[in-house]
């Protein structure tokens, strides 16, 4: 579902590596938000949709998902990512929601092209095709070291880490890397903030951005 006009909602996305604390900040975001009077949904990648979650099982908890190669990881969470935005995100924005989501189109740009290092321009396209013209109002990157996401990881102790959560520390400092570059490069679209913050002090911190960008 493409969209014809400049919605009357809004998307913010999240970015980040495992243990950032991304879904905790969502949850904050959408409770400010709802303070204004906004209608916020919430949704995650992959997944979101009853196609998604399947797709997402595949990719993270597959028993030969450790054999599943770069090219494959991406064309499945791209998979996801379009149903998810012509079911769920698009509707959303066209209904004037504030959408959340936990990652989107920066993950693969990230995770698959530049730790993964398929072509950048590959992926890029493929992202395109995705989701069209849906894009982010705001992406919030949140920053933490791959040893502190490493170790907060660790401290989970109510799941077993899924494929993306047992990569090594190198992969992470990959993640870490390109996820900063985008902060560089689209200063226009995302917001870089501490995660290694207190979660009140990263919710602020959010916040204050937000409320900036949006004109709140």
């Amino acid at each position: 579902m493409p969209l014809k006009e400049k919605p009357a909602g809004r998307m913010i996305s999240f970015e980040g590596p495992e243990g950032s604390g991304k879904s905790t900040q969502i949850s904050l975001l959408a409770t400010q938000l709802q303070k204004h009077g906004k209608d916020v949904i919430t949704t995650r990648e992959p997944g979101g949709t009853e196609i998604g979650e399947q797709i997402r099982n595949i990719i993270v908890h597959n028993s030969k998902g450790d054999e599943m190669c770069a090219e494959t990881e991406l064309l499945l969470f791209t998979a996801a990512r379009a149903q998810l935005v012509r079911e769920v995100i698009a509707p959303a924005l066209v209904e004037g929601k504030y959408v959340l989501s936990d990652r989107y189109l920066d993950s693969s740009t990230v995770y698959q092209g530049i730790a993964r290092k398929l072509a950048s321009g590959p992926v890029a396209e493929i992202n395109r095709f995705a989701v069209g013209n849906v894009m982010p109002d705001i992406t919030v990157i949140v920053d933490v070291p791959p040893e502190v996401s490493m170790a907060r990881l660790k401290q989970r102790v109510t799941d077993l880490p899924d494929r993306m959560e047992r990569q090594n520390i190198d992969f992470y400092h990959k993640v870490r890397e390109g996820y900063l570059l985008l902060a560089k490069q689209m200063t226009d679209r995302v917001i870089l903030v501490d995660g290694t913050k207190s979660i009140e002090d990263v919710s602020k911190a959010v916040w204050e951005h937000v409320q900036v960008r949006l004109g709140l």
